[in-house]
């Protein structure tokens, strides 16, 4: 078998073998999509029994602040078994998070770095957590206040009777605003950790930072100056937390040397901060920028090492041409 065919087959292997591969991740990514959905589908049959009570207590902020004799309404034919369907299944979704992170953390983690895996461990329980403060701010300390003040500035002869159905897809919005909005320090940490910018200069941006905030609270809240602001401080405080945080944990500042590899003709070294050291070079991919593995770098390695002593023999060639230059050259003399 000529050398031409045995390459041949050895591109075909490397072929079947990358297919093979991506068809495992899908299959993987398959399993875990329908574990994620299995997940939300046994929250909601067990919580959908108890519907109406879960929507008495989403309700029960502007229920509490309603005028006697009043109540809310169900202006749709099918809003009284829709809205809490609609509210039961976001309740789902939003109690199954951390298991549904889980399984997207399990998929992406072994294409992670060390040093990235350590990081985002902390920022994923981290980013849950402030979701859930958000969402649990919004419904103890925001809906009474704007409530009281839709309820209070309401025309005198005015019955406030509030449809369930916007009911609903009013605090779904205020939830998930403030969900988000208590990501910034998330966000800022980010940020300053990926190199895009650093602590001091966001600090010195505060005040556009303070203006962007009341600009995002106008956009995610209801028109009026209140709900704004209510969004808007959170946002600005939270952004300083993760300034905070960022100077507490992060220092990129300093670097250090890191020999990699380390013969006697040669050393390399990796120039990284503290928080990634013992990890591979970042730019150790390839083109298609896949990290490569442990027989590529070897390869990699062995090919430096080669043209190492390419090189030292070709210096040595050329020294002992000169040597023989100069002994010719003495001799010439001597015959002179």
């Amino acid at each position: 078998m000529s050398n031409k065919e045995t390459e041949q087959e050895d591109m075909k292997d490397q072929q079947e073998e990358r297919e093979q591969t991506l068809m495992d991740h899908l299959i993987e990514l398959r399993d875990r999509l329908l574990h994620m959905v299995l997940a939300i589908l046994i929250v909601f049959i067990a919580l959908f029994a108890f519907s109406e009570d879960i929507f008495t207590i989403a309700a029960e902020p502007l229920l509490n602040l309603m005028p006697e004799g009043t109540s809310m309404i169900a202006t749709g034919v099918t809003s009284p078994f829709l809205v809490p369907f609609k509210l039961v299944m976001l309740l789902s979704v939003l109690l199954t998070i951390p298991y549904l992170l889980h399984q997207i953390w399990a998929f992406i983690a072994p294409g992670l770095y060390r040093h990235e895996k350590r990081m985002a461990t902390p920022l994923l329980i981290s980013s849950v957590l402030l979701f859930y403060f958000g969402i649990a701010f919004a419904y103890f300390v925001i809906f009474p206040i704007l409530f009281g003040f839709f309820i209070g500035i309401a025309p005198e002869g005015v019955a406030v009777m509030t449809d369930i159905g916007q009911y609903l897809d009013f605090i779904i919005a205020i939830f998930l605003a403030f969900g988000i909005a208590f990501e910034v320090p998330v966000a800022t940490f980010l940020l300053i950790a990926a190199g895009v910018t650093t602590a001091d200069k966001l600090a010195g941006k505060r005040p556009y930072i303070i203006i962007g905030a009341f600009v995002i609270g106008m956009m995610l809240t209801p028109p009026d100056v209140i709900s704004q602001s209510l969004l808007a401080i959170p946002i600005w405080l939270l952004f300083e937390l993760g300034l905070i945080a960022s100077r507490l944990f992060l220092n990129v500042s300093e670097k250090e040397e890191e020999v990699i590899m380390q013969n006697d003709e040669f050393a390399l070294i990796e120039e990284s901060s503290p928080m990634y050291r013992d990890d591979i070079p970042e730019d150790d991919h390839d083109e298609e920028g896949n990290p490569l593995s442990d027989a590529e770098m070897e390869k990699l390695f062995d090919d430096v090492e080669q043209e190492e002593e390419d090189n030292s023999h070709d210096d040595e060639e050329d020294s002992d041409e000169e040597d023989s230059d100069e002994e010719d050259a003495d001799e010439e003399e001597d015959d002179e």
